[in-house]
């Protein structure tokens, strides 16, 4: 798929806020082809210099973060999780999602968001918790946040029902939109790990900071988790920022864009 931009996914940018020039072009050839740095292997792709010299080169491989240790024991909730998620088909897991009383949130979910998209994607994109509109239609990434994330999508042509499957760490929402504690995320993490398993995307992009330590196990912040390529369930992962805080944080929608085009580049080198 050539990340050569047409009319409508210039137009997209421009809704997102990213502004398009004419030396966009070896800017994003830059991103999918910098040499690794010394040119070792485990080396990593410098945006940075990508930005400074947009100068071509070709890439064999790209920057891998260390294998995510798997969970050995979860932590404490309050309830008892279905028991089989592990062998469970599509149906039966959005069964098992929708009467799940394993953790606290139960109580005051209006409706749980087990996921939306394409079961035959490429691409997993992966958010943290939904919020108070996700909560009321069942869907993730609902609201300007969720128009963000379509036009984010749509600039690489794909959407949410042709291209890419969406789904969050959480099932449930938490109340006022607090942010997820560590025993909902345990509770949560198998269901996930079972669409992951079932959909086996090529890529996953994990956006915000609740769903990168999910599926990292990582506590460091996003900015240093930026442009390389991680794994989860030996799935490659790119992380960017979350698109409400994209929308609070204007400036950041260029890095996310970056962002976007590493996560092509990866694709593109499985073809």
């Amino acid at each position: 798929m050539s990340l050569a931009l047409d009319a409508r996914q210039r137009a997209m940018l421009e809704e997102m806020g990213v502004r398009v020039f004419a030396p966009q072009a070896d800017l994003l050839q830059a991103v999918a082809t910098a040499p690794l740095e010394g040119g070792q292997a485990g080396g990593t792709v410098d945006l940075r210099a990508a930005e400074a010299s947009a100068a071509p080169a070709v890439i064999s491989r790209f920057p891998v973060a260390p294998a995510v240790a798997e969970r050995t024991a979860p932590l404490a909730a309050t309830g008892q999780r279905v028991p089989g998620i592990a062998q469970m088909d599509w149906e039966p897991l959005r069964q098992a999602v929708a009467g799940c009383q394993a953790c606290k949130l139960c109580s005051s979910r209006h409706n749980t968001v087990f996921g939306v998209g394409d079961l035959q994607a490429d691409w997993l994109v992966v958010g943290e918790a939904p919020g108070e509109n996700e909560d009321l239609q069942g869907e993730p990434f609902v609201g300007q946040a969720g128009k963000l994330l379509d036009n984010m999508l749509g600039a690489m042509r794909i959407s949410r029902r042709e291209g890419v499957y969406i789904a969050n760490v959480l099932k449930c929402r938490p109340p006022g939109n607090r942010n997820p504690e560590p025993d909902e995320i345990a509770q949560c993490e198998p269901f996930l790990r079972r669409q992951v398993e079932l959909l086996r995307p090529k890529i996953i992009l994990a956006v915000g900071r609740f769903a990168v330590q999910a599926l990292l196990q990582s506590s460091e912040p996003i900015g240093r988790l930026r442009g390389r390529v991680h794994r989860y369930n030996d799935v490659p992962v790119v992380v960017t920022y979350h698109p409400a805080y994209l929308l609070r944080n204007l400036p950041d929608k260029a890095k996310a864009w970056a962002d976007l085009c590493l996560a092509q580049s990866v694709l593109r080198e499985q073809a």
